[in-house]
């Protein structure tokens, strides 16, 4: 399974991909940002576009997409919710189901504590994921959203099977 990790946002829209291998280990695909400039009709047609050519390129199967919780006004949280909903329409578009997760979630699953820096969240992203360097802030946080669902589907198919939860394990 491919999951494309999204981060969304206005001017900075976060992507990241990882594949769960049939061992259950934990492989990096492809990360990046989507950087976005001109009218709300043009970033969102950027977002829409850039996100259908990455679901066919990476052959992604599944959209994990953080949650908006907190904006620092109305405004800022409007456009990051139109930023998101460019992301789902391109991601459903291309029949992936759409899973969305809180930026708590995303954080406990990744670093083992809700409310972590972005620095550790790109370290630990860097260490599971046995990449050279550490990903840009955007593309950690996308990647750790997929990472999340991974960690959540690898967790649910155990108990649906009635075994114990495999720990993920990295391809290096």
């Amino acid at each position: 399974m491919r999951i494309l990790g999204i981060d969304p946002g206005f001017r900075v829209t976060g992507f990241g991909v990882v594949q769960i291998l049939r061992n259950g280990k934990l492989n990096y695909v492809t990360s990046g940002c989507i950087k976005i400039k001109g009218d709300l009709a043009e970033r969102l047609q950027i977002i829409y576009e850039n996100i259908t050519e990455i679901i066919t390129d990476s052959r992604a199967d599944v959209l994990a997409i953080e949650k908006v919780f907190l904006a620092r006004n109305a405004d800022s949280a409007l456009k990051l919710g139109h930023a998101r909903g460019a992301a789902i329409c391109a991601s459903t578009n291309q029949q992936l189901s759409v899973h969305e997760y809180t930026a708590l979630q995303i954080k406990k699953a990744v670093v083992g504590k809700g409310n972590a820096q972005k620095a550790q969240v790109q370290h630990m992203v860097k260490e599971l994921l046995a990449l050279s360097g550490k990903p840009q802030a955007d593309a950690a946080d996308a990647l750790a959203c997929a990472i999340c669902h991974a960690h959540r589907t690898v967790g649910l198919h155990a108990l649906d099977r009635g075994l114990s939860i495999p720990r993920m394990r990295v391809v290096r």
